[in-house]
């Protein structure tokens, strides 16, 4: 028999569900001040067992808070995600139906991506196309902020990537919609968009820039992990995070806006 969630389980479930998404230390900072106020044994190194508790609850109602990597700085995150809808219907009751067809059509670009990124410009033209209610600029980039502000989206100088909150929760989708777009990420085996690409055609594996950046840390002639070809990529710097981590272990457990990635836009041709 599963332990039943206690007042500071229903507290942490409550504040992610306001935030839709938290990075693991802001999570670690809420489960303390969970238990906290409502006198819980407390354990540092818990948290996950403290999850569990809550996961054992939400099963029956087809909800799990489940954890993912952010693209832009490798730091793992945490979302509630409806297990019983796979698409992007879950988005319905927020969205008109045009607004949602945009967010298709924003994804399909930026799936179909060298990169994992979407220019305005290009969203802007989808948006002449929509089958549903055609949008005009204005209202567009309306849109497109509102994507971003309820963080399924991020931006950053024109460019759209999608956002951890999005992949956390829209992957099963994405596996079944892009099968053939889909790669995983060859150093931490989770979906990739935002990566480089190995250049030689018979190899071209995927790695997230952060975890590129791990792996070729202090190698001066780096190679590809898999095929040994040289790895013809500018090899990223290790961002240093810990600074904004330890800034929201002190903050309230409200959490800051998602980081913009800031690759620029390549673009290939979609697959059929």
């Amino acid at each position: 028999m599963s332990r039943p969630m206690g007042d500071s389980h229903k507290r942490f479930l409550q504040t992610l569900m306001s935030n839709g998404i938290i990075s693991r230390l802001q999570a670690k900072a809420l489960h303390r001040h969970c238990c906290e106020t409502h006198g819980a044994h407390y354990s540092p190194d818990r948290l996950d067992e403290f999850i569990d508790v809550i996961n054992a609850q939400l099963q029956p109602m087809f909800m799990h808070i489940r954890k993912g990597m952010s693209e832009e700085d490798g730091l793992q995150y945490y979302a509630l995600v409806n297990m019983a809808e796979t698409d992007i219907t879950r988005m319905s009751s927020d969205y008109a139906d045009n607004e949602l067809e945009l967010f298709r059509k924003t994804m399909d670009l930026i799936v179909d991506s060298e990169n994992g990124t979407a220019s305005s410009t290009d969203i802007l033209n989808c948006a002449d196309s929509l089958q549903s209610k055609k949008l005009k600029k204005k209202e567009t980039e309306n849109v497109l902020n509102k994507f971003v502000q309820d963080k399924w989206l991020n931006e950053k100088q024109g460019e759209y990537t999608l956002s951890t909150r999005c992949i956390i929760e829209m992957e099963q989708y994405m596996r079944m919609i892009y099968q053939d777009l889909i790669k995983m990420c060859y150093v931490c085996h989770n979906v990739a968009f935002q990566s480089q690409i190995c250049e030689n055609p018979t190899c071209g594996i995927k790695m997230h820039l952060p975890c590129v950046a791990r792996y070729f840390k202090g190698r001066s002639d780096p190679h590809c992990p898999s095929c040994n070809d040289f790895w013809t990529h500018e090899i990223p710097e290790i961002q240093q995070s810990q600074s904004q981590g330890s800034q929201s272990q002190h903050s309230s457990a409200v959490p800051a806006p998602n980081p913009t990635p800031s690759t620029s836009s390549a673009r290939r041709s979609r697959r059929s």
